[in-house]
C-alpha cells in the first residue's frame, strides 16, 4: 500500500481505531481532537479538588465477548484483558434473586448456554421458560432477520409479560438505548445473533476494571505518539477544503479532488470521526445530501448517577433493577467489586429523556430512593451519599426501525467513521471501532 498522509478528525473510539489502523497500514497520521481529552463519549471525567479520588467515567460502558474488534484494538495498544476487564458469563440478576445466568460459554456453544440459562431462569414459570426458548429458536431459524419496520415490542409481543419485563426490556434499553416500544427489532436481533452464535465466549460480560481513559484513550495516545503519529488536542477543524488537481481534470472546467486542506496542512485523505452534528456542519456545502442525513438523526440521553457508601456491597458487580415511573435506573454497578474505588456505585439510566426533562435534582433524588428501597436490606451500612450526576444528552442515536443512517462514504477521499454510520450495529463501542477500521480500508 502506498503511504499516504491521513488526517483523522475526532479522537473518540472510532477516531482512535482509525488512527491506529492507519498507522499500522503505513500511513502518516495526524489526529485532531477539538476537546482537551481523547475518548469522546467514552472517557474519564476527573473529580474537582485535591484528593477527590479516582476519576469518574462519562457513563458506564459494558462490553461482551463478541466485541472482538474492540478487544483486538485494546491488545494492539498494549492492553491486557485480564488487567483491564472483568470477564464472566452473562448474568442478568435482580436484587431479589430473579433473573437469568448463562453458564461459562467458553466450554459450550453460546446458544446452548442460553438454552440452559433460560430453562433454569429463577422467577419464571415453566411456560415462561418454554416460550422464550421456542421464540428464540424461531428467531434462529429465520436467521435473526425480520421485517425492518418491526419494533422490539412488536417482535416480542407473544412472549409472557415476565419475560419481557425481566429480560427483553432491560436488554433492549442496555444495547440500543431506545425503549422496546420504539427500538428496531432488526438491530436487536443482530446483537442477539452475534452474542448467541458468535462462538465460544461471545456472550460473556466484560466490565471495565479501570477508568475508561485508561482502557483505550490514554494507551492509544501513547501508542500513536510512539509510532510517529501526531496527536493534537484542543484543535477544532473550522472547514474542510478540497485540494484539486486541474491538470488531471475530468473535463473542461472541472477539477478532480486529490486531497483535503485543513488549515495550512494538506492531506491525501480524511477520516471524519466526529459526532453527526459536527460532521453535518463540516459537510454542509461539500456533500449537502449526506449532511442532511446526518443532521436528521435523533438522540437518546443516558444519565449516570454516582453514589458513595463506605463498606457497602451490591449482590453482584452488575445488578439489574426494575424500572418504573418512580425508579429511573435499570442497572447498578459496584466499582469496588470490579477492582475500582471501594464504596463507589454507579446507577445507569438509559433512555433517560423523561428524567432529564425533570432535572438532575429530581433524578438524583429518585435514584437515591431507588437505591435504598430496591436493594436488599443491609446493603447500605449508612445512607448512601450522592457523588455526581453525569448526563450525556446525545449519548446515542435513537435506534428506531428502518432508520436512514448516512453511509461512510461522503466524498472522494473523505470518509465518515462513527457508530452512527450505516451498519448493522447500534451505538456501541464495537460499532465505533468497526466504523473506524472500515474507514481506513475505504481510503486505501
Amino acid at each position: 500500500m502506498t503511504a499516504r498522509s491521513i488526517a483523522v478528525v475526532g479522537g473518540g473510539w472510532a477516531g482512535l481505531a482509525a488512527a491506529v489502523r492507519a498507522v499500522q497500514a503505513g500511513h502518516r497520521v495526524t489526529l485532531l481532537e477539538m476537546a482537551q481529552h481523547l475518548g469522546g463519549r467514552a472517557r474519564s471525567v476527573p473529580l474537582p479538588g485535591a484528593g477527590a479520588g479516582p476519576p469518574l467515567d462519562n457513563g458506564q460502558h459494558i462490553l461482551i465477548g463478541a466485541y472482538r474488534r474492540t478487544l483486538d484494538l485494546l491488545r494492539t495498544v498494549g492492553g491486557q484483558e485480564a488487567e483491564l476487564l472483568c470477564r464472566s458469563p452473562l448474568e442478568l440478576r435482580y436484587a431479589d434473586g430473579r433473573g437469568l445466568a448463562l453458564p461459562d460459554s467458553r466450554w459450550v456453544p453460546s446458544w446452548m448456554a442460553f438454552v440452559h440459562a433460560a430453562a433454569g431462569c429463577v422467577g419464571w414459570s415453566w411456560s415462561d421458560r418454554a416460550a422464550l426458548i421456542r421464540t428464540a429458536a424461531g428467531w434462529a431459524l429465520d436467521r435473526f432477520r425480520c421485517d425492518p419496520a418491526l419494533t422490539v415490542d412488536a417482535l416480542c409481543r407473544a412472549l409472557p409479560p415476565a419475560v419481557r419485563e425481566l429480560l427483553i426490556d432491560p436488554l433492549c434499553v442496555a444495547a440500543l438505548n431506545t425503549p422496546a416500544r420504539e427500538a428496531s427489532a432488526q438491530v436487536m436481533l443482530r446483537v442477539l445473533r452475534d452474542a448467541l452464535f458468535g462462538g465460544r465466549g461471545a456472550a460473556d460480560l466484560l466490565l471495565p476494571r479501570r477508568a475508561l481513559g485508561e482502557l483505550l484513550p490514554e494507551p492509544a495516545a501513547r501508542w500513536l505518539s510512539g509510532h510517529g503519529a501526531f496527536v493534537r488536542t484542543g484543535q477544532r477543524v473550522a472547514a474542510l477544503v478540497p485540494a484539486g488537481d486541474p491538470d488531471d481534470a475530468g473535463g473542461a472546467g472541472t477539477t478532480r479532488t486529490i486531497g483535503w486542506r485543513i488549515g495550512n496542512d494538506t492531506f491525501d485523505g480524511v477520516v471524519l470521526a466526529v459526532p453527526p452534528t459536527e460532521a453535518a456542519r463540516l459537510t454542509a456545502t461539500l456533500a449537502p445530501a449526506w449532511s442532511a442525513r446526518a443532521q436528521a438523526l435523533r438522540y437518546e440521553p443516558i444519565a449516570t448517577v454516582y453514589l458513595e457508601c463506605p463498606g457497602a456491597r451490591l449482590p453482584a458487580p452488575m445488578t439489574a433493577l426494575i424500572e418504573s415511573g418512580s425508579a429511573p435506573a435499570q442497572f447498578a454497578f459496584d466499582h469496588g467489586a470490579l477492582g475500582g474505588a471501594t464504596g463507589r456505585f454507579v446507577f445507569v439510566v438509559s433512555g433517560a429523556a423523561p428524567w432529564v426533562e425533570r432535572g438532575t435534582g429530581a433524578l438524583a433524588a429518585a435514584v437515591l430512593d431507588q437505591a435504598r428501597t430496591a436493594l436488599p436490606a443491609g446493603t447500605w451500612p449508612t445512607t448512601p451519599r450522592l457523588l455526581k450526576v453525569l448526563v450525556e444528552r446525545r449519548a446515542t442515536f435513537r435506534c428506531t426501525p428502518a432508520l436512514d443512517r448516512p453511509p461512510a462514504e461522503i466524498a472522494p477521499r473523505l470518509v465518515a467513521a462513527g457508530d452512527y454510520v450505516a451498519g448493522p450495529y447500534p451505538a456501541t463501542l464495537e460499532g465505533s471501532v468497526r466504523a473506524g477500521e472500515a474507514a481506513v480500508r475505504s481510503l486505501a
